[in-house]
């Protein structure tokens, strides 16, 4: 059997609080909210079907995107447009089916295997951050219904730049308890009360040049077709994350639970 080679992706997951909580007429609404947002934020972005692939979650969309579409032009479209977006829809809706969205921007190598499913340790990372408490906490304190977080990858090869569209001094440095020890990463926007800032260990910010290096220089084929009504099952902070695949919906968290 040939072993699949890693590509090098875009990762962006995007996840719905509280879910579960909602009945299941709800839920169906909110997934296509959920859909219908990321579809028109990645095309503003110049992310078109074609250049991505999508894992459905249930409650969340993983994409995976070809490095051909700028980070720029998709962190951009994650500081405006998202949230444009989620205000136009939630204005429109009734209290019950208000969708309240937590965001992770990254880069890193993913493996496609002949299951079609997606293992890598850089996707790992970035379900570690989507899932962890300081992501949680910003948007638990926020009114606009939207908080993002990027991966040190990200923060070193864009953020840190100050391209036009792209405040660098309103991303802050976070640190991201997991089973695997502490995770660097970069919010935007207020931090929460209870995840004071702490600035990246200097091994990280070394590994963090050199991803973002990869991010700028690597080359990749073109994404294959999205693979069908399938994908990873990452099972959270407290419980590892290692990748199996499954067929129909993937949660993020324990065994069972949908959140």
């Amino acid at each position: 059997m040939t072993q699949s080679q890693p590509m090098f992706r875009t990762l962006l997951l995007i996840d719905t609080e509280r879910f579960s909580e909602r009945d299941d007429v709800q839920q169906g609404y909110l997934r296509r909210m959920l859909f219908g947002i990321v579809d028109r934020v990645l095309l503003s972005a110049g992310a078109d079907p074609i250049l991505r692939q999508r894992a459905d979650r249930g409650d969340a969309v993983m994409e995976l995107i070809d490095p051909s579409v700028p980070l720029t032009d998709l962190l951009r479209a994650l500081l405006k447009d998202a949230p444009a977006e989620l205000h136009a829809v939630n204005r429109l809706a009734a209290s019950s089916a208000q969708l309240r969205l937590r965001a992770v921007l990254a880069t890193g190598f993913v493996h496609i295997d002949e299951f079609d499913g997606w293992v890598g340790t850089d996707l790992n990372n970035a379900c570690r951050l989507l899932d962890g408490e300081p992501l949680r906490a910003a948007l638990r304190e926020r009114q606009d219904d939207y908080a993002l977080c990027v991966s040190p990858s990200v923060h070193a090869g864009i953020v840190a730049h100050g391209h036009l569209g792209i405040p660098k001094d309103d991303f802050h440095a976070i640190t991201v308890p997991t089973k695997n020890g502490p995770m660097d990463a970069w919010l935007h926007g207020p931090l929460p009360q209870a995840a004071p800032e702490s600035a990246p260990a200097s091994s990280s910010s070394s590994a963090s040049a050199a991803a973002a290096e990869s991010a700028t220089h690597g080359d990749s084929a073109v994404a294959p077709a999205p693979p069908a009504a399938s994908g990873v099952d990452f099972r959270g902070t407290n419980h590892g994350l290692v990748a199996h695949h499954v067929q129909g919906d993937i949660t993020f968290g324990s065994p069972g639970e949908r959140r």
